[in-house]
């Protein structure tokens, strides 16, 4: 049942609109987890719009695919009673790890130089990639945890004002309400204290969300193996 995976994956939706928050607005306008905003940017940079810095949007753009990919090689072919693979779990324990350590070295040593920035950058498109395409696993479609278009698509598609089921309604408005709480409190810190204090509350969030992950896989494991869970047929 994917229902208890819910409330987990808001939290690391609102995770990752608050690492976009410190990326944007503490490492040269660049998002770490939405995309589309990069490949935009790309974009209007290539086209001659000044101020864009291109190379970061490039290298969050790669770092991300390539941390879907080792995410999806470490999980492909995973069996078992849960849903999300051990390794799924193993790979946002580590993402939320990385943002810590990432976050506890920023206080500690300033602001980034451009080239440390770059690597900040890099690793936390990493994280994201990676966290994107373990949650896969966990089969909803509405809580990727890097993207809303399609949720608010999908809200507005099936609401019954378009004649719809008004299905799902809460999930898909909880996900966009997340992701915006989330790149709000990173917001207000980065502008206010400064983005390595957002950091950390943006990797506790990563961490919060792995550990309900953790919790509800681990539930998920205990009724399956129960005489009358799924593993026994359901009966």
């Amino acid at each position: 049942m994917t229902k208890r995976y819910e409330l987990p994956l808001l939290v690391l939706t609102a995770a990752t609109g608050a690492v976009d928050g410190v990326s944007y607005l503490a490492l040269d306008r660049v998002f770490t987890g939405n995309m589309t905003g990069n490949v935009l940017f790309i974009g209007f940079g290539l086209a001659g719009v000044s101020g864009l810095p291109v190379l970061n949007n490039l290298l969050a753009l790669l770092a991300f695919m390539l941390g879907a990919v080792l995410a999806a090689r470490l999980t492909r072919g995973a069996s078992g009673p849960a849903k999300l693979p051990a390794a799924g779990l193993a790979i946002l324990v580590g993402g939320s790890v990385l943002s810590l350590v990432l976050a506890g070295i920023w206080l500690a040593t300033g602001p980034p130089a451009h080239g440390t920035m770059l690597v900040v950058t890099a690793l936390l498109a990493l994280v994201l990639g990676a966290q994107a395409a373990a949650v896969k696993h966990i089969g909803i479609r509405d809580l990727s945890t890097v993207v809303v278009t399609m949720t608010m698509v999908n809200l507005s598609a099936d609401s019954r004002a378009a004649g719809g089921p008004g299905t799902a309604w809460l999930r898909r408005f909880g996900a966009i309400t997340a992701m915006g709480l989330g790149a709000f409190v990173a917001a207000v810190l980065t502008l206010r204290v400064n983005g390595a204090v957002a950091l950390v509350v943006a990797g506790a969030l990563l961490a919060l969300g792995t550990t309900l992950i953790a919790v509800a896989r681990r539930r998920e494991v205990a009724a399956a193996s129960t005489p009358d869970g799924p593993a026994a047929g359901g009966h």
